[in-house]
């Protein structure tokens, strides 16, 4: 058994709670939290099991590492918190930890990343023997293992297109629904995630990593941010309203170019209500979904629309998943495409 602790709060935490414990090669044996009320509670009631784990959280990082645990899911943030969480994932990696995390952008790339960034990594690996695995829980797995398992079909690959089309009326995160993206924002307020280089910074490593596959080198990267005004107020059972007049719709593009074309191309469309910008793409059965296109012999066109399960739910299994494939792996830095090609 893999001896495997959950570090973090929120949605993510609680997932990878659920996933350790449904693992079979996987045992739960920590849970560090930095939220005061949920030191000493039971996993099982952090997860909603419905049952005891007799694992208590605990905000004592030093002592859980010390323990030497054989793996950790960091589930702190790494979009509002990144050098924390850079350092937390530094110190499991010294610990020789196999740690599997969603996005801490500094790190998502590690080839692109800064090589103050890059070598503190490759240190803490070097010294302690860990694995770091950095997987998206927010696309899932469409935007990197299906287009690759894609391109793997036939021959001559010339280009690939992976669309997300997301419904954020659904969502509960007025935070990042209104003020990283922007909904309802005026159009003269520049979110910060679509402010330059943001998208690029979000979404380019899919771009490159997919390029990789490819067997391509990049010229460029290109961003295209466009969008578009809410006609009428729009109201949502779980944010309130969003007036009109302010932005109702965006659509991102990161386009990888070679050779005088976009050739690998990364795209988002968020609406926050159905009703707008009806040109761009949208998912067949609404809410949210993903398309992926494959130019090559034979052009291959795919379309995913989530299931029962929250699409994060899922993410967080696959992610978790990874840690018995690493734990069999040389110490080292592991993206999508390292892990597919394996």
């Amino acid at each position: 058994m893999i001896s495997t602790i959950v570090w973090g709060d929120g949605s993510v935490a609680r997932d990878a709670i659920r996933a350790v414990d449904a693992h079979p090669a996987l045992m739960l044996t920590a849970v560090v939290t930095t939220t005061a009320d949920r030191v000493g509670r039971d996993a099982g009631d952090l997860a909603a099991l419905g049952r005891v784990l007799g694992v208590v959280a605990t905000d004592d990082t030093v002592a859980v590492l010390a323990t030497r645990p054989d793996a950790v899911v960091y589930a702190g943030s790494g979009t509002t918190r990144s050098t924390d969480a850079r350092a937390d994932v530094v110190a499991a990696l010294s610990a020789g930890a196999v740690v599997v995390t969603p996005p801490i952008y500094p790190l998502y790339d590690h080839r692109k990343s800064e090589p103050v960034v890059r070598e503190e990594i490759r240190s803490a690996i070097r010294d302690g023997g860990g694995r770091l695995h950095i997987g998206d829980v927010d696309s899932d797995w469409a935007e990197h293992v299906l287009p690759l398992a894609l391109r793997s079909v036939g021959d001559g690959t010339t280009s690939i297109r992976v669309t997300e089309t997301v419904d954020y009326s659904e969502y509960d995160l007025p935070g990042s629904v209104r003020y990283l993206m922007g909904m309802g924002e005026p159009l003269s307020f520049v979110p910060p995630m679509l402010a330059p280089r943001m998208p690029t910074m979000v979404w380019g490593d899919r771009v490159r990593q997919l390029a990789r596959a490819l067997g391509v080198e990049l010229d460029e990267i290109r961003e295209v941010v466009e969008r578009v005004e809410l006609e009428v107020t729009v109201e949502t059972a779980t944010m309130g309203k969003f007036e009109a007049g302010g932005m109702g719709a965006v659509r991102v593009e990161v386009q990888g170019w070679v050779a005088g074309a976009p050739t690998v191309v990364v795209e988002h469309v968020g609406r926050i209500d159905p009703d707008v910008a009806p040109e761009w793409p949208r998912p067949p059965a609404g809410g949210a979904g993903h398309t992926v296109l494959v130019d090559g012999d034979p052009r291959i066109a795919v379309i995913v629309e989530p299931g029962p399960r929250r699409g994060g739910e899922a993410a967080v299994d696959r992610l978790v998943g990874r840690i018995e494939t690493l734990a069999g792996h040389e110490p080292g830095i592991y993206d999508e495409v390292d892990l597919f090609r394996r």
